[in-house]
């Protein structure tokens, strides 16, 4: 009997999580069901805000329209429906992230909350200057990019006839147009999610700035894979995403480098750390050692 009540005891708390999960998941998904109805509701002025590099691109080109096609009959539908999933997801983002923290925040001491609540705001706030950066700056020179390979066709009659040549006029799927932005938004946002990654890593211990330091030529070719993986075929693109994301992995240095000093005053502060910058206690000397390696 004492075991079967030991078992039942210590099956409590994990039932008792499981079921607070639950509670938290439900309220996220309500909250993304409600976002989506509201972008639901409003899909034509969220694309025509999405539609508006396309249009200023045109516009600079001397096209009066910038008019999207639907190919498929039901395309306009799922259209509405991709916006409303992104949307939806973009309104309940805050909310959803509120309830992941209230889920994990009981379990963490006092300096782990304050050392991981920073990251937690960053992540969102750096998500979002990622997509705006695609917006307003790399999709208005990729979409201009791309309009230059029309071409104008020389009108048909008897005297031209062997002289003629066939017009190239963009006549755009609006289901593919929207899935090539969000593709932008989302590369992007996420890419500016370096510096956060990185540094909380670095927080961790599970990075150094010399470590990162020392595979910079291996990250270079990573970042040169990434780029060309998650742009479209053209240079420009691909050179910009190069150019920011490898920005941000030297600011990502430089944050991991302010955390190691940071850390190492406190530990020096405490006496766990001498003025040579060796760990006094062998334990904490060895784990710096193999973080280093």
């Amino acid at each position: 009997m004492a075991a079967d009540d030991d078992i039942q005891d210590s099956s409590a708390p994990l039932i008792e999580h499981l079921a607070e999960l639950r509670q938290r998941l439900i309220y996220s998904f309500v909250a993304f069901i409600i976002g989506m109805i509201i972008c639901f509701t409003i899909w034509n002025p969220i694309f025509d805000f999405l539609t508006h590099p396309l249009c200023s691109a045109m516009a600079l080109r001397g096209h009066s329209d910038c008019g999207l096609i639907l190919i498929k009959l039901q395309e306009g539908f799922f259209v509405a429906i991709s916006i409303s999933l992104l949307g939806g997801l973009v309104l309940s983002f805050p909310l959803i992230g509120f309830q992941m923290w209230r889920f994990v925040a009981p379990g963490l001491y006092k300096t782990e909350k304050n050392a991981f609540l920073p990251f937690i705001i960053a992540s969102p706030f750096m998500f979002f200057l990622g997509a705006a950066f695609a917006y307003y700056v790399v999709t208005p020179l990729a979409f201009d990019f791309f309009l230059g390979f029309q071409q104008t066709g020389s009108v048909l009659n008897e005297e031209n006839v062997n002289n003629a040549a066939a017009g190239i006029a963009f006549q755009g799927s609006a289901q593919e147009y929207l899935s090539l932005t969000i593709k932008f938004i989302v590369a992007f946002g996420m890419c500016f999610q370096l510096p956060v990654l990185l540094t909380l890593m670095g927080k961790a211990g599970l990075v150094s700035s010399e470590g990162l330091g020392n595979v910079r030529k291996y990250a270079v070719v990573a970042i040169l894979v990434l780029a060309a993986l998650v742009t479209p075929p053209d240079v420009i693109t691909q050179v910009i995403l190069f150019v920011v994301v490898y920005g941000l992995y030297e600011v990502s240095i430089f944050l991991v480098s302010r955390v190691e000093k940071k850390r190492e005053q406190k530990l020096k502060e405490e006496g766990f750390y001498d003025d040579e910058g060796d760990f006094d206690d062998p334990i904490l000397k060895e784990f710096d050692e193999d973080r280093k390696e």
